[in-house]
Protein backbone atom coordinates (compact mmCIF):
# COMPACT_ATOMS: atom_id res chain seq x y z
CA UNK A 1 0.00 0.00 0.00
CA UNK A 2 1.50 3.31 -1.11
CA UNK A 3 1.46 6.70 0.58
CA UNK A 4 0.31 9.83 -1.24
CA UNK A 5 2.44 12.97 -1.31
CA UNK A 6 0.12 14.53 1.28
CA UNK A 7 0.47 11.49 3.54
CA UNK A 8 4.25 11.55 3.16
CA UNK A 9 4.23 15.14 4.36
CA UNK A 10 1.76 14.41 7.14
CA UNK A 11 3.72 11.47 8.59
CA UNK A 12 7.23 12.76 7.93
CA UNK A 13 8.12 12.78 11.65
CA UNK A 14 7.41 9.05 11.71
CA UNK A 15 9.08 8.28 8.42
CA UNK A 16 12.39 9.89 9.39
CA UNK A 17 12.59 7.55 12.37
CA UNK A 18 14.80 4.66 11.25
CA UNK A 19 12.76 2.27 13.39
CA UNK A 20 9.59 3.18 11.45
CA UNK A 21 10.48 4.56 8.02
CA UNK A 22 8.27 4.27 4.98
CA UNK A 23 7.81 0.53 5.51
CA UNK A 24 6.46 0.97 9.01
CA UNK A 25 4.17 3.82 7.97
CA UNK A 26 2.72 1.73 5.15
CA UNK A 27 2.09 -1.05 7.67
CA UNK A 28 0.17 1.41 9.82
CA UNK A 29 -1.89 2.52 6.84
CA UNK A 30 -2.70 -1.11 6.01
CA UNK A 31 -3.70 -1.97 9.58
CA UNK A 32 -7.17 -2.40 10.99
CA UNK A 33 -7.51 -1.88 14.75
CA UNK A 34 -10.57 -2.30 16.96
CA UNK A 35 -10.74 -0.08 20.05
CA UNK A 36 -13.01 -1.29 22.84
CA UNK A 37 -14.17 1.68 24.87
CA UNK A 38 -14.14 5.38 24.04
CA UNK A 39 -13.75 6.37 27.70
CA UNK A 40 -10.70 7.51 29.63
CA UNK A 41 -8.25 5.08 28.03
CA UNK A 42 -9.89 5.30 24.63
CA UNK A 43 -9.62 9.10 24.75
CA UNK A 44 -5.84 8.69 24.58
CA UNK A 45 -5.76 5.63 22.32
CA UNK A 46 -8.04 6.93 19.58
CA UNK A 47 -6.24 10.23 18.83
CA UNK A 48 -2.86 8.47 18.94
CA UNK A 49 -3.91 5.82 16.42
CA UNK A 50 -5.70 8.27 14.14
CA UNK A 51 -2.76 10.68 14.26
CA UNK A 52 -0.35 7.83 13.52
CA UNK A 53 -2.20 6.99 10.32
CA UNK A 54 -3.73 3.62 11.18
CA UNK A 55 -5.82 2.88 8.11
CA UNK A 56 -9.02 1.59 9.67
CA UNK A 57 -10.41 2.05 13.17
CA UNK A 58 -13.47 0.41 14.67
CA UNK A 59 -14.66 2.11 17.87
CA UNK A 60 -16.91 -0.06 20.03
CA UNK A 61 -18.75 1.55 22.94
CA UNK A 62 -22.39 1.35 24.02
CA UNK A 63 -22.28 4.26 26.50
CA UNK A 64 -23.35 7.88 26.32
CA UNK A 65 -21.37 10.86 27.58
CA UNK A 66 -21.90 11.91 31.20
CA UNK A 67 -20.53 15.01 32.91
CA UNK A 68 -18.59 12.76 35.33
CA UNK A 69 -16.61 11.46 32.32
CA UNK A 70 -15.14 14.80 31.33
CA UNK A 71 -12.22 14.94 33.78
CA UNK A 72 -10.59 12.05 31.94
CA UNK A 73 -12.24 11.91 28.48
CA UNK A 74 -11.10 14.92 26.43
CA UNK A 75 -12.71 13.56 23.27
CA UNK A 76 -15.95 15.08 24.56
CA UNK A 77 -17.37 18.44 25.65
CA UNK A 78 -20.05 19.49 28.14
CA UNK A 79 -22.51 19.93 25.29
CA UNK A 80 -22.01 16.26 24.32
CA UNK A 81 -23.72 14.95 27.47
CA UNK A 82 -26.29 12.30 26.60
CA UNK A 83 -24.83 11.58 23.14
CA UNK A 84 -23.25 8.25 22.08
CA UNK A 85 -19.53 8.05 22.73
CA UNK A 86 -18.78 5.84 19.72
CA UNK A 87 -20.36 8.28 17.26
CA UNK A 88 -18.66 11.31 18.81
CA UNK A 89 -15.28 9.56 18.84
CA UNK A 90 -15.70 8.68 15.17
CA UNK A 91 -16.44 12.34 14.37
CA UNK A 92 -13.24 13.30 16.20
CA UNK A 93 -11.22 10.87 14.06
CA UNK A 94 -12.71 12.22 10.84
CA UNK A 95 -11.83 15.79 11.85
CA UNK A 96 -8.29 14.78 12.79
CA UNK A 97 -7.30 12.63 9.82
CA UNK A 98 -9.34 12.19 6.65
CA UNK A 99 -7.12 9.32 5.57
CA UNK A 100 -8.41 7.10 8.38
CA UNK A 101 -11.53 5.04 7.81
CA UNK A 102 -13.53 4.87 11.04
CA UNK A 103 -16.55 2.80 11.96
CA UNK A 104 -18.45 3.37 15.24
CA UNK A 105 -20.31 0.46 16.84
CA UNK A 106 -22.79 1.29 19.59
CA UNK A 107 -22.60 -2.15 21.15
CA UNK A 108 -21.24 -3.81 24.27
CA UNK A 109 -19.11 -6.86 23.63
CA UNK A 110 -20.15 -10.12 25.25
CA UNK A 111 -19.57 -13.81 24.66
CA UNK A 112 -22.12 -13.87 21.83
CA UNK A 113 -21.06 -10.94 19.66
CA UNK A 114 -17.32 -10.72 20.40
CA UNK A 115 -16.07 -12.76 17.49
CA UNK A 116 -18.35 -11.19 14.83
CA UNK A 117 -17.39 -7.67 15.97
CA UNK A 118 -13.63 -8.29 16.13
CA UNK A 119 -13.11 -10.58 13.13
CA UNK A 120 -11.15 -8.98 10.31
CA UNK A 121 -9.00 -6.73 12.49
CA UNK A 122 -5.25 -7.01 12.95
CA UNK A 123 -5.06 -5.82 16.57
CA UNK A 124 -7.57 -5.15 19.35
CA UNK A 125 -7.06 -2.55 22.09
CA UNK A 126 -9.32 -3.10 25.06
CA UNK A 127 -9.87 -0.10 27.31
CA UNK A 128 -13.19 -1.27 28.77
CA UNK A 129 -14.00 -0.62 32.40
CA UNK A 130 -15.10 -4.03 33.68
CA UNK A 131 -13.76 -7.57 33.87
CA UNK A 132 -16.75 -9.19 32.16
CA UNK A 133 -16.13 -7.22 28.97
CA UNK A 134 -12.36 -7.67 29.10
CA UNK A 135 -12.72 -11.43 29.45
CA UNK A 136 -15.25 -11.59 26.61
CA UNK A 137 -12.82 -9.61 24.44
CA UNK A 138 -9.91 -11.83 25.42
CA UNK A 139 -11.82 -15.04 24.72
CA UNK A 140 -12.91 -13.75 21.31
CA UNK A 141 -9.34 -12.75 20.44
CA UNK A 142 -8.02 -16.17 21.46
CA UNK A 143 -10.61 -17.85 19.24
CA UNK A 144 -9.76 -15.53 16.33
CA UNK A 145 -5.99 -15.64 16.87
CA UNK A 146 -5.78 -11.86 17.32
CA UNK A 147 -3.33 -9.98 19.55
CA UNK A 148 -5.04 -7.83 22.17
CA UNK A 149 -3.61 -4.92 24.12
CA UNK A 150 -5.46 -4.89 27.43
CA UNK A 151 -5.37 -1.63 29.40
CA UNK A 152 -7.01 -0.73 32.70
CA UNK A 153 -6.85 2.12 35.21
CA UNK A 154 -8.48 2.64 38.58
CA UNK A 155 -7.69 5.03 41.42
CA UNK A 156 -3.90 5.56 41.03
CA UNK A 157 -3.10 2.14 39.52
CA UNK A 158 -2.78 1.26 35.86
CA UNK A 159 -1.82 -1.80 33.86
CA UNK A 160 -1.16 -2.53 30.20
CA UNK A 161 -0.29 -5.83 28.58
CA UNK A 162 -0.05 -7.34 25.11
CA UNK A 163 -1.58 -10.79 24.95
CA UNK A 164 -1.43 -13.19 22.05
CA UNK A 165 -3.22 -16.50 22.03
CA UNK A 166 -1.09 -17.90 24.86
CA UNK A 167 -0.85 -16.65 27.54
CA UNK A 168 -4.15 -14.80 27.32
CA UNK A 169 -5.75 -12.27 29.64
CA UNK A 170 -7.76 -15.05 31.29
CA UNK A 171 -4.48 -16.73 32.28
CA UNK A 172 -3.81 -13.58 34.31
CA UNK A 173 -7.15 -13.07 36.08
CA UNK A 174 -8.76 -16.53 35.94
CA UNK A 175 -12.47 -17.27 35.87
CA UNK A 176 -13.63 -15.35 38.92
CA UNK A 177 -14.43 -12.07 37.16
CA UNK A 178 -16.91 -12.96 34.42
CA UNK A 179 -19.81 -11.34 36.24
CA UNK A 180 -20.78 -7.67 35.84
CA UNK A 181 -20.60 -6.82 39.55
CA UNK A 182 -16.85 -6.22 39.84
CA UNK A 183 -15.45 -2.88 40.96
CA UNK A 184 -15.28 -0.06 38.40
CA UNK A 185 -13.86 3.45 38.47
CA UNK A 186 -17.37 4.87 38.94
CA UNK A 187 -17.34 3.27 42.39
CA UNK A 188 -13.67 3.61 43.37
CA UNK A 189 -12.59 6.70 41.44
CA UNK A 190 -9.72 7.26 39.01
CA UNK A 191 -7.21 10.05 38.48
CA UNK A 192 -7.89 11.67 35.11
CA UNK A 193 -4.25 11.96 34.06
CA UNK A 194 -3.69 8.28 34.84
CA UNK A 195 -6.08 7.11 32.12
CA UNK A 196 -4.23 9.27 29.59
CA UNK A 197 -0.90 7.75 30.67
CA UNK A 198 -2.18 4.20 30.36
CA UNK A 199 -4.03 4.87 27.11
CA UNK A 200 -0.97 6.44 25.50
CA UNK A 201 1.16 3.46 26.56
CA UNK A 202 -1.44 1.06 25.10
CA UNK A 203 -1.43 2.97 21.81
CA UNK A 204 2.38 2.87 21.74
CA UNK A 205 2.35 -0.91 22.23
CA UNK A 206 -0.08 -1.33 19.35
CA UNK A 207 1.75 1.07 17.03
CA UNK A 208 5.08 -0.62 17.69
CA UNK A 209 3.49 -4.02 17.08
CA UNK A 210 1.99 -2.98 13.76
CA UNK A 211 5.00 -1.01 12.52
CA UNK A 212 7.46 -3.72 13.57
CA UNK A 213 9.28 -1.60 16.15
CA UNK A 214 11.10 -3.25 19.07
CA UNK A 215 10.95 -6.82 20.32
CA UNK A 216 8.03 -9.04 21.24
CA UNK A 217 6.19 -7.60 24.25
CA UNK A 218 3.53 -10.29 24.51
CA UNK A 219 2.94 -11.99 27.83
CA UNK A 220 4.29 -9.04 29.81
CA UNK A 221 2.17 -6.86 32.06
CA UNK A 222 3.34 -3.30 32.65
CA UNK A 223 2.13 -1.92 35.99
CA UNK A 224 2.12 1.79 36.81
CA UNK A 225 1.79 3.30 40.28
CA UNK A 226 0.45 6.80 39.70
CA UNK A 227 1.05 7.83 43.31
CA UNK A 228 4.69 6.74 43.53
CA UNK A 229 5.22 7.40 39.79
CA UNK A 230 6.90 4.07 39.15
CA UNK A 231 6.59 1.41 36.46
CA UNK A 232 7.34 -2.26 36.90
CA UNK A 233 6.91 -5.21 34.56
CA UNK A 234 5.92 -8.78 35.33
CA UNK A 235 5.65 -11.78 33.03
CA UNK A 236 2.38 -13.69 32.85
CA UNK A 237 2.90 -17.46 32.46
CA UNK A 238 0.42 -19.51 30.44
CA UNK A 239 -2.14 -21.35 32.55
CA UNK A 240 -2.39 -24.97 31.33
CA UNK A 241 -5.89 -25.12 32.82
CA UNK A 242 -7.11 -21.89 31.18
CA UNK A 243 -10.47 -22.57 29.57
CA UNK A 244 -9.73 -20.10 26.76
CA UNK A 245 -6.20 -20.91 25.64
CA UNK A 246 -5.27 -24.00 27.66
CA UNK A 247 -5.98 -26.37 24.79
CA UNK A 248 -4.02 -24.41 22.20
Amino acid sequence: MSLSDEELGRYVRHIVLPQVGGVGQRRLKSASIAVIGAGGIGSAVIPALAGAGVGRLTIIDSDEVELANLHRQPLFRESDAGQPKADLAAKFVRRLNRFVEVSPKRERIDEDNGQPLLAGHDVVIDGSDNFATRLAVSDACVALGLPVVSAAAIQFQGQVGLFRSKPCYRCFVGDAFDSDDCDTCSELGVLGALTATIGSFAALLAINLVAGVGGDQSGQLHLFDGEALRWRTIRIPPDPACRACGGI
